[in-house]
């Protein structure tokens, strides 16, 4: 993997969108969508459309301030530039804190559904092996690592593709000795049980089965022609989810009553054993695996350029900075922290753990809201110009719909049964994250305060620390740093 130096190759357009895809498409959709749909009915089309006009958003504002400028720590030092220091440093720890609960949670169930095959391996061991195997995949850098997260994100998107084709089969009468189903269910459901308020409490669940694509911005500095790669690479991922999730999704709609889905069970597996297809649920189990494993180890490989991007601007600890290509310090230290996670989830009483592990879902929430704020407030100080790359119609209203909307859903969280403790948590996380970075503040400033006059050099550079502007970032983060100049010629 290159290292932006003239010549050398990054993540290709193709590689990156299978990134993001890998990250994306997860055990929220294969297991979590059922949830979603009993609680909208049929009109858990409009929520996936809904959903992904707000995804469209969020991608085309992330995009727009990446291909200006493709800096490590994608949407925090964004957050950074724009409302200070402060908020940076909230921003980067929410989302690595948040992940790695949630990566770990993920460990767990991946040797759960492991155990079928294994029933005698203890399930702890095969967490950790998991875990092992994830971040030492990582340690093999980005360019090999998009390659099998290309692998692995080709079998979870033709799972749904052959799904989507079965299912077809089935509704147009083409397999034998099965009756053709039609519009079966369909025909009898009406089609807003729920009303508005089912509509919305879908969206949570929705939100979270496109949950993932930040890992674009965060890939961003080590890809192939970043202003070109990146608009393109969101296309696809874009087209890809919208287009596969609502056609899963309505075909599930007329194999499979909505009120009979069941929660821990997939509405894929449902559907196709409904009609006679019981190998289904094997099949299904494969895949979640794959779809567990494709998601943890992109969500490491962004944890890891999130905490390489945390120590570079002194948020973290000094030991974690590493300016190799391949952040092997941020790979291990988020190894290491997931492991500590599994741990808790077998020390821990359960109901505890999972109070913890809910607040990754607020995270990932939270870090859209910043994407958008950012955005807004980056276009304010950047006029619109071709020098610009600006992409994201409409705007500013386009912006307060999406604000709006990530507000709405975050909001709703107390009215999802298991997530009103997400949002505890992690606001909770947040007020915990600005009183040590006020602690952090104050001990800078009482260093700066007790150094002798005779001492200008490091009183300076205290100053320095506190505004957030270092002699190596005075240019970068002075306030016309978003400003894009023009590519030589």
């Amino acid at each position: 993997m290159g290292n932006g130096k003239a010549g050398e190759k990054g993540i290709s357009t193709f590689h990156l969108t299978m990134l993001a895809l890998g990250t994306v498409v997860g055990g929220s959709f294969f297991l979590g969508s059922g949830v979603a749909i009993k609680a909208a009915g049929p009109s858990i089309l409009f929520s996936y459309i809904l959903g992904g006009l707000l995804v469209y958003v969020i991608l085309y504002a992330l995009s727009e301030m990446t291909a200006a400028d493709p800096v490590p720590g994608s949407f925090r030092t964004y957050a950074e530039r724009s409302f200070g220091r402060g908020v940076g440093f909230i921003t980067g720890w929410v989302y690595w804190v948040g992940l790695i609960l949630a990566m770990s949670s993920e460990s767990i169930a991946a040797s759960t559904f492991l155990r079928e095959w294994f029933p005698n391996f203890p399930q702890v061991v095969m967490g950790m092996l998991i875990i092992v195997g994830i971040t030492l995949l990582n340690l093999l850098g980005a360019d090999y690592l998009s390659k099998l997260e290309s692998g692995l994100a080709a079998v979870k998107l033709l799972a749904i593709v052959g799904f989507i084709v079965i299912g077809l089969a089935l509704i147009a009468g083409w397999v034998p000795g099965t009756p053709a189903a039609g519009t079966g269910e369909l025909r009898g459901e009406a089609w807003f049980p729920g009303g508005i308020a089912g509509i919305a409490g879908s969206m949570l669940i929705v939100i979270f089965t496109y949950a993932g694509f930040e890992v674009i911005g965060l890939a961003a500095s080590e890809v192939e022609n970043p202003k070109k790669t990146i608009p393109r690479a969101i296309n696809m991922t874009l087209i890809s989810l919208v287009s596969l999730y609502i056609a899963a999704i309505a075909v599930i709609l007329m194999l499979y009553p909505t009120q009979g889905m069941i929660a821990d069970q997939s509405p894929l597996v449902l559907a196709l054993t409904r009609w006679g297809m019981g190998w289904a649920g094997t099949l299904i189990n494969i895949v979640m695996i794959t779809a567990i494993l494709s998601t943890m180890l992109a969500s490491t490989f962004g944890l890891a350029r999130m905490l390489r991007s945390l120590a570079a601007e002194g948020h973290a600890p000094a030991w974690l900075k590493d300016r190799q290509d391949i952040p092997y310090k941020g790979i291990l230290c988020s190894g290491a922290a997931m492991l500590f996670g599994l741990a808790m989830g077998y020390l821990l009483p359960q109901q505890v753990y999972l109070f913890l592990v809910s607040c990754g879902g607020f995270s990932l929430l939270f870090s859209y809201f910043i994407i958008l704020a950012s955005h807004y407030r980056w276009r304010r100080i950047t006029p619109c110009s071709p020098e610009a790359a600006c992409q994201l119609p409409g705007y500013p209203y386009t912006s307060w719909a999406g604000l709006i909307g990530m507000v709405a859903i975050i909001v709703s969280m107390p009215f999802i049964s298991g997530q009103g403790t997400g949002l505890v948590v992690g606001l909770s996380l947040v007020a915990l994250l600005a009183g040590i970075y006020w602690l952090k503040e104050r001990r800078t400033r009482a260093t700066a305060r007790s150094t002798p006059r005779g001492g200008p050099a490091p009183l300076m550079e205290a100053a320095e620390e506190m505004t957030g502007i270092r002699e190596d970032q005075k240019v970068e983060n002075a306030p016309d740093s978003f400003s894009v100049t023009k590519e030589k010629n």
